[in-house]
């Protein structure tokens, strides 16, 4: 029987949260073992096999299974009653070009993929509502966290320093070497740079931090957010990484599901 191996997060009572590793699945080369992405080239009736074992494990059945088809840009879609409601189809439409998802529904897993990028997980207790944001180097550039912090905000009345927040695994900074272009990027979007890069042979940037960094400026308290040690990169063994595997592989499944 497929077992996925997840890592799980401690974000309080009344939430589970966690992020898939490479193992527990039945995909295959590149893909070995478990993937969920439908957007990375995977079989799928592999995707779909994996998809079942993670619900049957969740306790969820797969149309409360949420994930976005992301594009590195910062939309943040609701997953409301109504979203549930809608054909597959018109389904598929609404979650196309979004890199955040947040809901305050309880037995729905939302969720997003990374492969180096950095997920990132937030949770409000208060009002019993949830975000999963995937925030790549272009996203952060864009200050993603931010925008999905002031999305809760608006939605679900969240006070920003009353959320817990996870960052979890994505490349670090040893291995996340840039070309000036990206530096640039974020020089020019007013980051303070000696705090998030490192020149080396060649500029490297530090993502979990900068996002670190944003949740802070966004109203989350330090001690409400804790950042994961993996390195994608260096652990490709057991957390994909489009780095050392190349695009076409498989990708981290990073969730958060609300219990009654």
């Amino acid at each position: 029987m497929i077992q996925p191996q997840l890592d799980y997060y401690d974000m309080g009572v009344g939430v589970t949260a966690f992020s898939s590793t490479r193992h527990g699945g039945c995909s295959k080369g590149s893909y070995a073992t478990f993937n969920i992405n439908r957007y990375c080239g995977d079989e799928e009736e592999d995707i779909h096999t994996n998809r079942l074992a993670l619900c049957q494990l969740l306790g969820v059945t797969d149309d409360r299974l949420i994930m976005p088809h992301q594009v590195h840009l910062t939309k943040t879609a609701c997953i409301d009653e109504q979203f549930l409601t809608l054909p597959a189809m018109e389904r598929q439409e609404e979650l196309e070009g979004v890199d955040a998802l947040m809901t305050n529904l309880s037995g729905v897993c939302i969720g997003v993929s990374t492969a180096d990028c950095i997920p990132i997980l937030l949770y409000d207790k208060e009002h019993h509502a949830a975000c999963a944001i995937h925030a790549g180097w272009r996203g952060t550039v864009k200050r993603i966290v931010i925008k999905a912090v002031e999305a809760m905000r608006n939605t679900y009345g969240t006070h920003p320093e009353q959320l817990r927040a996870q960052i979890g695994p994505g490349i670090s900074l040893d291995s996340f070497e840039v070309g000036d272009e990206v530096y640039e990027a974020f020089l020019q979007e007013g980051f303070d740079m000696t705090t998030i890069s490192e020149r080396k042979k060649k500029w490297h940037i530090n993502l979990p931090e900068c996002n670190r960094q944003q949740l802070m400026t966004a109203g989350l308290l330090p001690e409400h957010i804790v950042v994961s040690p993996v390195c994608t990169m260096k652990q490709s063994a057991d957390y994909f990484s489009a780095r050392r595997l190349g695009i076409n592989s498989g990708r981290i499944f990073t969730g958060i599901l609300l219990k009654d």
